[in-house]
């Protein structure tokens, strides 16, 4: 009885569309990290490519920070606003907020793991799979 009373509140866990099922750590432990790019889909369109300079810092105390560093005719650039980010919508979606306005945004969250965040742009077709750094 006690078993089937554990696995029916475990599948109760699950939060987001592509999991995890179940876990020991707190959503704001999950995605409190340094993370990049792994994966950016818009639509059908792989455009990874687009975003593989990106970094983006999310700490526990809901600070967050963009950096973006590319070349460009021999030279080194280096873009960084900071912010903060917030789960809104039940924990379905994270806003980020930034001091550069062009950089906020929402997202649903698809999955939230120790390892892996996916996200899908409210409103858009863009699609991102973040690893951490």
């Amino acid at each position: 009885m006690i078993a089937l009373v554990a696995v029916t509140g475990l599948m109760g866990c699950k939060k987001y569309d592509d999991g995890p099922m179940f876990s020991l750590r707190s959503r704001e432990e999950r995605i409190s990290n340094t993370w990049r790019i792994d994966r950016a889909m818009n639509g059908s369109d792989d455009v990874t490519s687009a975003f593989d300079q990106y970094e983006l810092r999310l700490t526990k105390a809901h600070d967050a920070s963009l950096t973006a560093t590319y070349t460009l005719f021999g030279t080194d650039f280096s873009f960084t606003t900071s912010g903060t980010w917030s789960f809104e919508n039940k924990d379905e979606d994270l806003r980020l907020d930034f001091e550069d306005s062009d950089a906020d945004e929402t997202y649903q969250i698809l999955r939230l793991k120790e390892t892996e965040l996916w996200l899908r742009e409210k409103g858009g077709d863009l699609e991102l799979q973040l690893v951490p750094i």
